[in-house]
Order: C-alpha cells, then sequence, then structure tokens
C-alpha cells in the first residue's frame, strides 16, 4: 500500500486546495425566443428543447387574486 514518506506542508495543501473553486453558472440563449436559459434544458419561457415545443409555456394563470 502507498503511504507518503513526508507530511505535505500547509502550503502545498492550501494550493492544490485553492482551486476547488464554484464556477458561475453558464447560460446560453434559446434558438427560439432569445431568452438565457441552461444548456441541455428545455426554455423555461417558451418550452422547447432542439426546435421542439415540448411543455407548454407558463402563461402565469393563477387561481387567486393579487
Amino acid at each position: 500500500m502507498a503511504v507518503p514518506k513526508q507530511k505535505q506542508s500547509h502550503s502545498r495543501t492550501t494550493k492544490r486546495r485553492a482551486q476547488h473553486k464554484m464556477a458561475a453558472p453558464v447560460f446560453n440563449a434559446c434558438p427560439q425566443c432569445h431568452s438565457p436559459r441552461r444548456p441541455h434544458r428545455v426554455c423555461p419561457n417558451c418550452g422547447t428543447y432542439k426546435g421542439v415545443e415540448v411543455v407548454a409555456p407558463d402563461a402565469h394563470d393563477h387561481d387567486h387574486d393579487h
């Protein structure tokens, strides 16, 4: 079994951990309505995916009054 001969220094540890950061989510323009959407997902605005309407677009109809 592989066992380290030396203790890894705090400097080396923190240099390695410096790369463990969160990336900002990526957004692409929808080819139909050109609104921003996440890649490989149904557009929340127009409800299309790869040029086909998959989900009916949300018309913001509510059962109650505001």
